[in-house]
């Protein structure tokens, strides 16, 4: 009898009924081995489409001289990919904090990878990941402003992005010390820096580590960091299956460390 249990055994696992050693499941797959409606159109696909941005060094940065986008998100972009269809293969989508979620309701991209903070606002119209990164927000300045704190930016105007969580984050703790502030909004963190530049604003507020891609020798950022902000891959309503793949894929990615290693590799702790 056990002689038999063997052969029968051995027969189920050349069928795939059974899992053996060495075996894998496909990517994404369900606890009864069926791949999702939403992953399996990009497996069939065969390429990853992502929302990312192409204006934050170090995050996501179209370089102008190559013309490629580089960065720590492009990279976590990738092992998505590898996740879901078994190669590295991707296709970006250039995306603002204005756009990215109009691209994302449109099925023009499976995902963004945008630095876009997780808040429960956004929890209602997207799936949201657990966290990959977090930041806080901070407040750069010209070096010849004299100022040195949020307090001193009263009666000042700060530049900031459209659809962005830094201009509510900066006037909740403008209100806390006492400092009355007007905001200026544009479409692209280029657009601020310039902005700053030109004296049309005294303040450029966005999420540290983006601020970090424009400091140079004229400016600098100011210790206040508030408001922690918790970057998440957001999927479309619905697509559950493709939720649960990002999801286990960045538990994966910080279990093995791999998450850690993009991240240090960026120079972004």
């Amino acid at each position: 009898m056990k002689k038999v249990g063997m052969v029968l055994t051995s027969l189920l696992l050349l069928a795939g009924l059974v899992t053996g050693c060495g075996s894998t499941a496909p990517a994404a797959s369900t606890s009864t081995g069926a791949v999702p409606p939403d992953v399996k159109a990009i497996q069939d696909r065969g390429v990853l489409k992502v929302g990312v941005k192409v204006d934050v060094p170090k995050f996501g940065y179209k370089d102008p001289k190559t013309e490629k986008v580089e960065g720590f998100e492009i990279d976590l972009a990738k092992a998505m990919a590898k996740k879901i269809i078994g190669s590295e293969k991707i296709e970006t989508t250039a995306v603002t904090a204005k756009t990215r979620g109009p691209v994302l309701d449109s099925g023009d991209v499976d995902m963004d990878i945008s630095t876009f903070t997780i808040t429960e606002e956004r929890k209602k119209s997207y799936n949201f990941s657990d966290p990959y990164f977090t930041d806080g927000v901070r407040l750069m300045v010209k070096k010849s402003s004299g100022i040195k704190s949020l307090k001193d930016l009263d009666g000042k105007k700060i530049g900031v992005a459209q659809s962005a969580t830094s201009k509510k984050a900066v006037q909740a703790e403008a209100d806390k010390v006492g400092a009355k502030v007007s905001f200026l909004e544009f479409g692209t963190y280029p657009e601020i820096k310039t902005a700053l530049d030109s004296g049309r604003v005294d303040c450029f507020s966005v999420d540290g580590s983006i601020l970090f891609g424009y400091l140079d020798d004229s400016t600098t950022l100011l210790s206040d960091s508030f408001s922690p902000q918790e970057y998440g891959v957001a999927t479309k309503k619905g697509n559950d299956g493709l939720a649960k793949a990002v999801n286990d894929t960045i538990a994966d990615l910080k279990k093995s460390g791999e998450l850690d290693t993009m991240i240090q590799k960026w120079g972004l702790k």
